[in-house]
């Protein structure tokens, strides 16, 4: 078999009007990989929160370009969603972060939940900043096949 990684690249304005085509060919690319519809519906979920961060933070009130990338081959999904933005303060030391596990609903932040939405709902997630040169979120999805499928 073929391990040839394929890739499909989208330049688009940092607007929400676009989220919808990035969702769309998301779609298109998971269904013919054979991932299964709730699959895809949370890769559609994580990917959004991911172009909303770029859509929202990333450039103000300024325009601005997201540029979405899929990579895939037989055995997994990467979706990389990059701005040139300021997106967000970056965390050198992974385990800072706090867990919400032990907090309330009420004390939880509204900002950066959606990062905890995408590690939720996607295999691996990586969250590349830096200074000057914007945000790069890093989707990635394994696909699984069941003894039905083979």
């Amino acid at each position: 078999m073929n391990a040839q990684i394929q890739k499909v690249v989208l330049n688009l304005p940092a607007t929400a009007d676009f989220v919808d085509i990035v969702r769309l060919n998301l779609y298109g690319i998971a269904a013919k990989m054979g991932f299964s519809y709730e699959e895809i519906e949370d890769m559609k979920v994580a990917v959004s929160e991911a172009c909303n961060n770029s859509v929202l933070y990333a450039y103000g009130h300024k325009g601005g370009v997201v540029e979405v990338t899929f990579e895939f081959d037989e055995a997994s999904l990467s979706i990389r969603v990059k701005d040139e933005g300021e997106s967000f303060e970056r965390v050198e030391d992974p385990s800072r972060i706090s867990s919400l596990h032990d907090k309330e609903l009420n004390d939880a932040q509204v900002g950066g939940l959606g990062f905890y939405l995408m590690q939720a709902l996607m295999d691996d997630v990586h969250i590349l900043n830096e200074a000057g040169k914007g945000t790069e979120v890093v989707l990635i999805k394994h696909l699984t096949r069941s003894e039905e499928k083979v």
